[in-house]
């Protein structure tokens, strides 16, 4: 009860001291949050007058800008109104006619790209000609993306400004068109077509000083839709239109666009002297503030130092009551000995602590008395010292109580002299019996945790062993063998020669397959023993997972060294083994690298070691190569060509060329074959024989026909509005396209004439062994109305009873069975023979490789429907098969040679 009463006198007094100090500062108070009030107010009228500033400027230079850009595009349409008057007045303008005209306007200055002219909708004159030879054919009304703008010239006879677009010949412009009107004969005027020209959105934008150095200002501009909304922003960072903007209208023939500004910085950015005008306020605010402060604190001080008084006394009353609280608290007995009668004083604690009666008469013999009989000599020693020499009493000892306990004492204690000079020794003493028998527990726990990491140690060495170790075979792994070669570039310095062996089973796939993994196991069991016998103790030998090993040795070796450890190891691996009764062999095929130098790092090594393996089971098995320059070469230009490859096919760089066919009676064309070709950036055309295989190890051929087929149907909706009679166009579709999901997406998209379309498989896709996949991929397609041609009849793997599984429409016969037919009589009869087959089942024949009119007469005499090859007509682009296919030189050539 004393004590809460004088915590709450304390805090009754601390709540006192603390009204009187706020009496003194509540005027200083008041005054800082006038001040304060004054300093917000003044900073946020500077801001303000700042925005406004800012905002005018960003006007400024955004008007300049509108301006240049309108007055721009309007200047690029002026420039083309002359051209469209001459061709109304010259409506058989021709191509340099048109191309003199437009030289003259591109000599003044402009922002256009290019202008062409579309009589009847149709492109017939372009300039600049170079590089626009592709527009020239051009039909708007087949043209999903152009046809809608160029009806609406016709319809409406005025201009229509179209974009931004982006241009298939790159970058971004508008599209200006024209109507051109020509007046009749008999009065009245007609629809002659529309001229086009492409405004470059680059060069406007540069006119319009957009790419200005030091432009204050960042800019976004949109297309305003009909209905008054802004469409996606085409120019600037689209987030401008969200953070309040200076907006102005640009208006140009039918379109209009909004073009929108904000400071760079964006417009919370301070004010240039924002920093200097708050530095001067907060002067004068702490002129103001520190005398009424300074004045506030002296009269706070004066009451808390009469605080501080009344507080010390208080203070020293409770000590006293703390310091007894704490040694009962603690359990620490307090004793005082004077050394001249002998006489001993212990308080209560200290008789609880010896086990001795209360209120006793206690001497120096009463503790030595009380000391357990193996402590009491060096006890009495240590007393004896201290009071000898003067210094502190410390020491520990055990006692006996009156009932046998034993326990364990602590004590401390000094030498003083009273009042009267008696010397005296005063002191504690403190149980420490749970200390003692805790240190025993703990130097017990360690002494057995010493033992377990004995354990740990010896069960870490033992995991790490099995980390770097393979299970099945005891040889180092691929993680040892990382650390080895690690090893070996450290050493470098000293030890820079090094050769890497990489050898890989032969068969061993095969005795897995047939006897189970057990016979594998053996047989991997029976290779690790082999290669540890016939390398050196110091050559590192691991197995880095599967049916692979690598033998690394520190030293390089001549030609016929490295020949005859490789040739020895093949032997030692070539020996059988009996497995469950059955013997068991396997091949090897190495691969060796090797380094003279500290120059390739032995990572590298084991990279070219497998280059070398590669190069060795590409060659046969069971051999050896050797890494070199060559092979680095061929590695480099493959994935140089696949890197092309994948390049390409994102930039559309793989193209349909198209081969005619013809009708083995009348030689019209009644189909056209469509062939990939790639249009190297570098060198060109290429045919298939210079991508094919690397483009099947990417995976990517499936992608190169999706290409090719969205090509050939495209252009066959060109040859529809050509008026060109095509009866079909034929793809080739590769094993990994068959079996694409993505070709049925696809094909669910279209809508096919049944019989305008058909697929080619290569006779080598192997139909007798994937029989059931194909014949079930082929139905599907089947279904959509596609044709089945097989391609290469006769060199791969179909039989008659696949022929009959899948009912192709068409048997495409190899040329290298067509070539020799001129002078050999077998080959004509096997070529009668297919052609049997062919009529029995009801399928086509097209024959290939047609080199002379001799090859398509017998041929044809043979029973061929179809013929196709160079004596006709050779593989050719998309244009030259229109101007082909229009000319009908052909049939030109037939009537002069049967003249």
């Amino acid at each position: 009860m004393g004590t809460e009463g004088m915590d709450r006198g304390s805090g009754k007094r601390g709540w006192g001291s603390l009204s009187a100090a706020l009496q003194y500062y509540i005027p200083a108070v008041i005054v800082v949050a006038a001040v304060a009030i004054a300093l917000l107010y003044a900073d946020h009228q500077k801001n303000r007058l700042h925005q406004e500033n800012l905002r005018n400027g960003v006007a400024e230079q955004l008007g300049l800008i509108r301006a240049r850009l309108e007055g721009g595009i309007n200047a690029n349409i002026q420039l083309v109104q002359g051209m469209v008057a001459v061709v109304e007045t010259e409506p058989k303008i021709d191509q340099a006619r048109f191309s003199a005209l437009a030289r003259r306007i591109f000599d003044t200055p402009h922002q256009l790209r290019n202008l062409a002219a579309a009589p009847d909708l149709v492109i017939r004159m372009a300039y600049p000609l170079t590089g626009n030879e592709r527009l020239i054919g051009f039909d708007y009304r087949t043209s999903e993306a152009q046809r809608k703008a160029a009806l609406l010239v016709q319809e409406s006879g005025q201009l229509v400004v179209t974009g931004p677009v982006d241009l298939v010949q790159g970058g971004r412009g508008l599209i200006a068109r024209y109507p051109v009107v020509v007046g009749k004969s008999k009065g009245g005027r007609d629809f002659w077509g529309l001229v086009a020209a492409v405004i470059d959105l680059d060069k406007l934008y540069a006119y319009g000083g957009l790419d200005a150095e030091g432009l204050g200002i960042d800019v976004a501009i949109a297309s305003r839709i009909k209905d008054g909304k802004l469409g996606k922003p085409f120019y600037g960072n689209p987030a401008i239109f969200a953070d309040s903007p200076v907006g102005m209208p640009i208006n140009f023939g039918n379109e209009s666009w909004e073009i929108v500004a904000t400071p760079k910085g964006g417009w919370n950015q301070p004010a240039p002297d924002l920093w200097i005008s708050r530095f001067l306020m907060l002067v004068v605010g702490a002129m103001i503030v520190a005398p009424v402060a300074w004045i506030a604190r002296l009269l706070s001080e004066r009451q808390s130092h009469i605080a501080a008084l009344r507080q010390r006394e208080e203070e020293l009353r409770a000590i006293s009551h703390r310091l007894e609280i704490a040694l009962e608290a603690s359990r620490i007995g307090v004793w005082e000995l004077d050394v001249g009668s002998g006489q001993l004083h212990w308080d209560a604690r200290m008789q609880q602590l010896y086990g001795v009666q209360r209120d006793g008469v206690y001497t120096y013999e009463t503790w030595r008395n009380a000391l357990h009989p193996d402590d009491l000599e060096e006890a009495e020693r240590v007393f004896a010292r201290a009071l000898e020499t003067g210094k502190d009493y410390v020491t520990e000892f055990r006692v006996m109580t009156a009932n046998g306990e034993v326990r364990h004492i602590r004590a401390y204690g000094t030498t003083y002299r009273d009042s009267r000079f008696r010397k005296k020794l005063v002191g504690v003493n403190w149980n420490v019996t749970a200390d003692v028998r805790l240190q025993q527990e703990l130097r017990e726990a360690k002494l057995q945790a010493e033992l377990q990491n004995l354990e740990l140690e010896e069960a870490r060495q033992h995991m790490e062993h099995n980390s770097l170790h393979d299970a099945l075979t005891n040889l180092p792994n691929r993680r040892y063998l990382d650390q080895h070669l690690m090893r070996l570039d450290a050493e470098a310095a000293t030890d820079a020669s090094a050769t890497v062996l990489h050898i890989d089973l032969d068969r061993f796939k095969d005795i897995n397959d047939t006897l189970g993994h057990g016979a594998g196991d053996a047989i991997l069991r029976h290779v690790a023993g082999k290669l540890r016998e016939n390398t050196r103790i110091e050559d590192f030998v691991a197995r880095i997972g599967g049916d692979e090993f690598v033998v690394v040795c520190a030293d390089t070796m001549t030609d016929s060294e490295y020949g005859d450890l490789a040739r020895r190891l093949i032997d030692a691996v070539n020996t059988p083994i009996t497995y469950a009764g059955h013997e068991c062999r396997v091949g090897a095929s190495i691969g060796i690298a090797m380094r003279e130098k500290g120059d390739v790092r032995a990572e590298q090594l084991l990279v070219n070691a497998d280059i070398a393996l590669y190069e060795a089971k590409r060659h046969g098995r069971n051999r050896v190569e050797r890494y070199t320059d060559h092979l680095k070469s061929l590695t480099i230009n493959t994935k140089k060509t696949a890197d092309a490859i994948l390049r390409s096919l994102e930039q559309n760089d793989f193209i349909a060329y198209f081969q005619p066919q013809f009708d083995a009676n009348t030689l019209e064309i009644n189909g056209v074959e469509a062939l990939a070709r790639w249009d190297h950036p570098d060198e060109g055309i290429l045919g298939p024989d210079r991508f094919l295989k690397i483009a099947e190890s990417l995976n990517v051929v499936s992608q190169i026909d999706a290409a090719i087929l969205d090509q050939a149907l495209l252009q066959r909706t060109r040859w529809l509005a050509n008026d060109l009679s095509i009866g079909r166009v034929s793809v080739n579709i590769s094993a990994q396209r068959l079996f694409d999901e993505s070709l049925l997406q696809r094909l669910d998209q279209l809508d096919l004439v049944p019989g305008s379309l058909s697929f080619e498989l290569l006779e080598s896709i192997s139909f007798d062994d994937k029989g059931a996949a194909v014949t079930s991929s082929i139905e599907r397609i089947k279904a959509y109305g596609i044709d089945i041609e097989i391609d290469d009849f006769g060199t791969g793997y179909a039989s008659i009873l696949s022929l009959l599984k899948l009912s192709p429409r068409r048997l495409k016969i190899d040329r290298q069975l067509t070539a020799p037919i001129i002078s050999s009589s077998a080959q004509r009869r096997l070529i009668s023979s297919i052609v049997d087959i062919g009529r029995s089942l009801g399928i086509e024949i097209v024959a290939e490789g047609v080199e002379t009119m001799h090859h398509a007469e017998i041929l044809r005499d043979l029973g061929c429907q179809t013929l196709q090859g160079y004596a006709l007509a050779r593989p050719m682009d998309g244009s030259a098969f229109v101007e082909f296919a229009r000319g009908r030189s052909w049939m030109k050539q037939k009537a002069v040679e049967t003249a």
